[in-house]
C-alpha cells in the first residue's frame, strides 16, 4: 500500500510540473503586459499599434517591435507614428531593450524614471514631442547609453550630470528653454 501511495504522489508531482510548465510557457509574458500598458495610455489615430494584441504571448510579430534571438524585445521603432499620450513606466520592464525611438510624436508628461531600469539601452530618441518636467537623474545610470536625444520638448530644470550623461553634448538637450546646466552653458 505504501508503494502505491508513493507512486501516486510521484505521478501527481510529475503532472503538476507538466501543467505548470505548459501554463508558464504559454500564459504570461511581462513584455506583452508592458507594451499593452503603453498602448492603452496613448491614442493611435493611424492604427500603427493594431497588431499589438493583449491576448498574445509573443510580441515579436507585432508591427514596430524587433526581438533578439531569445524572443526578447530589443527595439521599439515608434518614431513619427502620430501617437499621443504618455510614456508608460512599464517600459522599464523591457530588460533587453536596446533601442527606444518615440521621436516626432505628440507625447506629453514626464520621462518616467523607470526607464533607468533599461540596463541594455544604447539609444533613446524622445525628441520633437511635448514632454515636460525635469529629466530624472536616475537616467544617468544607463551605462550602455550611447545616443540620447531629448531636444525640442518642454523639459525643465537642471540637466543631470555624471554617469552616461557625461557623453552627451548640448545637442541632446536643445530646444528645451526651461532646461539649465553646465552642458548647455545656462546657469540654474
Amino acid at each position: 500500500m505504501e508503494s502505491g501511495l508513493r507512486g501516486m504522489v510521484v505521478w501527481f508531482v510529475v503532472a503538476l510540473l507538466l501543467i505548470s510548465s505548459s501554463v508558464s510557457a504559454q500564459g504570461f509574458n511581462s513584455e506583452v503586459d508592458a507594451l499593452i500598458a503603453f498602448k492603452r495610455g496613448v491614442r493611435d489615430p493611424d492604427g500603427r499599434l493594431d497588431s499589438w494584441d493583449a491576448t498574445s504571448v509573443d510580441p515579436c510579430t507585432w508591427f514596430l517591435v524587433t526581438c533578439d534571438s531569445n524572443n526578447r524585445v530589443q527595439r521599439l521603432s515608434l518614431g513619427r507614428t502620430g501617437i499621443s499620450g504618455t510614456i508608460s513606466p512599464t517600459f522599464g520592464q523591457l530588460s533587453s531593450l536596446q533601442y527606444l525611438d518615440l521621436m516626432g510624436n505628440k507625447l506629453t508628461g514626464r520621462i518616467p524614471p523607470e526607464l533607468a531600469r533599461l540596463s541594455n539601452l544604447v539609444a533613446l530618441h524622445l525628441m520633437q514631442n511635448e514632454l515636460s518636467g525635469p529629466i530624472a537623474p536616475q537616467l544617468t545610470r544607463l551605462w550602455k547609453l550611447q545616443f540620447l536625444n531629448l531636444s525640442n520638448n518642454n523639459l525643465s530644470g537642471r540637466i543631470p550630470t555624471g554617469g552616461s550623461f557625461s557623453r552627451f553634448s548640448s545637442d541632446s538637450f536643445q530646444g528645451n528653454p526651461g532646461l539649465c546646466g553646465a552642458v548647455i552653458r545656462k546657469p540654474c
